[in-house]
């Protein structure tokens, strides 16, 4: 397969007229071909007492070529049952677009030049709802009591912008909401500029770093807004948006994610963004949400006595592994969730509680008791939040950091993240990064606890 940005791999040529699949081995519906995308301003008005959004999205764009070289005759974008009320592409309206399906296809006046940037301007409104998948239930833009959030992960984004969701085409991204002044928002990104004018505020954030659409995100509801750097633990910036009722449980909880944040940044390397933020919701969820510069928890996750810490040590290490080090390809989805949940046992370990090697005794007792019919690499697109591939993908490593030993493994992580800062990975790429640190092959361990269902025994620790 050719290659696109970042590594994508793409299974139709650029230049093919309505190229609307991505090539994803799982997901090849979400994803578009015959262009990269290098940059989103998203512009929203929301209306939490109804729901409403009205929204413009304007892309930034380079075509691809078609295997013969040809221009771009046509393409598509991801986006959910919204109304379009206009397409400009270049500034000039679309000669003809369409929408239905969840794909909006847009043929300009004229061919797009191989190589040539471009923009589309879209505009649209109405009342965001999830996507609803089979296996992962509802996704995206979600009404909340009082106010919304985003939960995108893994085709969550078209419920509130058009894009190009494939989490390989990672792009700039400027992202500014209207809401009711009495509304905080929280959005992927550092606050540029906060204006009030009559009953509403607008909310502008600017994020130069690339990110997946799976990890664009805006959050709004009536929010205390809490500072949670520490300089003399971590440089980095750390906030929050809380809701009142849970200040003092919150401030309890989240007391060590400054000490979290340095822990991670000498066993990972350096956080690879400006800053870190983390929202509050003040309805329950099932799972804290993913976000790039951002984690979300629900009123659930804060008790008041750290009951869900190993979360927030498994969300901040998302920053590292998932979103500056994005997926090529949904099939190898546990670089995300393994290295996660790895980082879990790591902080448990750091921060004085049970080592690594007690967790993953835990943890492959546990998977012994599951069927043996998962392949850590491969696991198949219904299984891909399976708790397998976290559990085993944690153990993956834990048994490469007893073959390696630890100075190796870690500096396996810190060359991992150093080399794709900001950039897509594959397994492959991984598993031969490793076996350049290695003193003897690595083939036998990796097919053992990637490749095979069977659960392999676990290595005794040094």
């Amino acid at each position: 397969m050719s290659r696109g940005k970042g590594g994508r791999e793409r299974g139709a040529p650029g230049g093919v007229a309505g190229a609307d699949r991505s090539g994803d081995s799982y997901l090849p519906g979400h994803g578009n071909g015959g262009y990269r995308v290098t940059h989103y301003d998203l512009e929203l008005t929301c209306r939490p007492s109804t729901g409403r959004v009205s929204g413009r999205a304007r892309i930034s764009a380079v075509a691809e070529p078609g295997a013969a070289g040809e221009p771009l005759s046509g393409f598509s974008l991801d986006l959910g049952a919204f109304r379009v009320d206009g397409v400009l592409v270049d500034g000039v309206r679309a000669a003809r677009y369409t929408h239905r399906a969840d794909k909006l296809r847009v043929r300009p006046a004229r061919p797009l030049p191989a190589g040539a940037p471009f923009t589309v301007e879209v505009r649209y409104v109405g009342v965001p709802r999830p996507v609803k998948t089979r296996h992962w239930g509802d996704l995206g833009w979600e009404q909340l009591e009082d106010g919304a959030l985003v939960a995108g992960q893994p085709i969550g984004a078209p419920s509130w912008f058009p894009c190009d969701d494939h989490p390989a085409d990672k792009a700039s991204y400027r992202i500014a909401v209207t809401a009711p002044s009495p509304y905080t928002v929280v959005a992927a990104g550092t606050l540029e500029s906060r204006t009030s004018g009559g009953s509403t505020t607008t909310w502008v954030y600017e994020h130069p770093a690339p990110m997946s659409t799976y990890l664009a995100t805006v959050q709004i509801g009536l929010y205390d807004r809490v500072e949670l750097t520490d300089a003399a633990v971590s440089a980095v910036p750390q906030r929050a948006a809380v809701p009142p009722r849970l200040r003092d449980r919150f401030d309890h909880d989240f007391a060590r994610q400054p000490r979290m944040m340095a822990a991670f940044e000498d066993l990972f390397g350096p956080y690879p963004f400006d800053e870190y933020a983390v929202v509050v919701t003040d309805d329950e969820l099932e799972v804290p949400v993913e976000a790039q510069t951002l984690s979300v928890f629900g009123a659930n996750h804060v008790d008041g006595q750290r009951g869900c810490e190993r979360l927030v040590a498994h969300e901040l290490a998302h920053q590292w592994f998932g979103n500056s080090l994005s997926v090529a390809d949904w099939r190898h989805i546990w670089l995300n969730e393994g290295f996660a949940k790895y980082a879990e046992w790591l902080w448990s370990e750091v921060s004085g509680g049970a080592p690594a090697a007690v967790h993953a005794t835990r943890a492959h007792a546990a998977m012994a008791e599951q069927p043996q019919d998962l392949l850590v690499a491969d696991p198949g697109m219904p299984r891909m939040f399976d708790d397998r591939v976290y559990q085993r993908g944690a153990l993956t490593l834990h048994a490469l950091r007893t073959a390696l030993g630890d100075d190796a493994f870690f500096a396996v992580l810190r060359e991992w993240t150093a080399a794709h800062r900001h950039a897509t990975v594959t397994t492959e790429e991984f598993t031969a990064l490793a076996g350049r640190h290695a003193a003897r092959p690595l083939d036998e361990l990796f097919t053992a606890w990637l490749y095979t269902p069977r659960l392999p025994e676990l290595p005794l620790s040094r």
